[in-house]
């Protein structure tokens, strides 16, 4: 039996890991942080094709377990009419409707579904180095353990050491943005319940919604010059506040009340993304989610599009003779839609027009649409069948 390695337990690392259980492979995998991380990263949302990809590993059940439904979006203008409101993504099929979550949250609930399903864990193993073979793939630990398998997969986020080893050019750059990222208990009335709210205010852009605890949680992003590493290290929830308060108050919208309401649970982060093009493979290992396209967060698509990588890696390896040509598949099923993505939040990111099509956010003729999408996700299609 194939035995496969993943550097990196969080969603794409867990999420693949999955994937590839049930494809009848040997996979174990290998994260860095010394427990399931639960208290790292801020909140997200998992879209429709995400929540997908995960349908098609069984994994429904274990996400929908966490955060909560979003069902339609509204938007406000800077004077805080509503503009828009419309059902979002597949919100008529419960386990596909978009999520709210906290990332660290959803990273425990995948790694614990995969420790359920017997699939090995080991904790506390940071990678340092990786040697390949004619044979094999050899990862090495800082702890000066080593395991050996016929692939190593990084699936080790944005500053991936898998990526670093195999691409070491390859630098994630600034977006245009920095983003905040909060949320409050002691905000009432900020909005309906199942609503992601989306406030186009003259200098941010802001999205809220609420929980149905009455939670609410927010992101706002700021078109400017990235903020320096030092100020990130050392900087306060108060200092953040005092930052983005001033730029919230030019309208007349929920968010600065929201944010005013927000005491400690306020981070903030420089927007960064890696250029199309990377490299994602050099004999026996091979990158996905965030280490190998990462994306600005503008179009919201991160960990979803990290579980759709997971789904047809572990398809690609399943339908193909050999592991070359697995992972030749894969590349050309995957490449044009991750960096179409790319693209398209980067594209919002800098200012500029967002690009019109079929799908959500826009959609072009290199990218796959919707219904390409579902034939590359559904479990018993053969993905050679529908390489170009």
């Amino acid at each position: 039996m194939t035995r496969l390695i993943v550097v990196g337990g969080g969603i794409a690392g867990a999420g693949v890991a999955l994937a590839l259980h049930k494809a009848g492979f040997d996979v174990a995998l290998y994260e860095a942080h010394p427990d399931s991380a639960e208290d790292i990263g801020a909140f997200l949302t998992l879209a429709s094709n995400g929540m997908r990809a995960l349908a098609q590993v069984d994994a429904s059940a274990a996400v929908t377990a966490i955060g909560f439904p979003l069902t339609s979006m509204r938007v406000l203008d800077g004077t805080g009419a509503e503009v828009a409101h419309m059902p979002l993504g597949e919100a008529g099929t419960p386990h596909l409707q978009y999520r709210c979550l906290r990332r660290g949250d959803l990273n425990a609930a995948l790694q614990a579904e995969a420790e359920r399903r017997g699939i090995a864990l080991r904790h506390g193993a940071r990678l340092t180095s990786v040697e390949d073979g004619p044979d094999g793939v050899t990862a090495h630990f800082a702890d000066g353990t080593t395991v050996t398998g016929d692939l190593l997969i990084g699936a080790d986020g944005l500053n991936s050491t898998v990526r670093r080893l195999i691409a070491p050019e390859t630098r994630p750059a600034y977006s245009g943005q920095y983003v905040f990222y909060g949320y409050t208990g002691v905000a009432p009335g900020a909005g309906e319940g199942e609503t992601i709210t989306m406030v186009r205010g003259s200098t941010v852009a802001f999205g809220y919604a609420v929980s149905p605890e009455g939670e609410t949680y927010w992101f706002a992003r700021v078109s400017d010059a990235p903020l320096a590493d030092d100020d990130l290290a050392h900087g306060t929830p108060a200092r953040w506040r005092d930052l983005l308060l001033p730029l919230l108050r030019k309208d007349s919208t929920p968010a600065a009340d929201l944010v005013a309401a927000t005491p400690d649970h306020l981070m903030v982060t420089n927007a960064t993304e890696l250029p199309t093009g990377t490299p994602w493979r050099s004999a026996r290992t091979l990158v996905i989610g965030d280490a190998a396209h990462a994306a600005s967060p503008a179009t919201g698509q991160g960990a979803s599009m990290a579980l759709e990588d997971a789904v047809v890696l572990a398809k690609s390896l399943r339908d193909a003779p050999d592991i070359d040509a697995g992972l030749t598949l894969y590349e050309t099923l995957r490449r044009p839609r991750v960096e179409h993505n790319i693209t398209v939040s980067g594209t919002i990111s800098r200012g500029a027009h967002t690009p019109s099509g079929p799908g959500p956010r826009g959609a072009s003729a290199d990218r796959p649409g919707d219904d390409e999408l579902i034939r590359h996700l559904e479990w018993g299609t053969d993905l050679r069948q529908l390489a170009p």
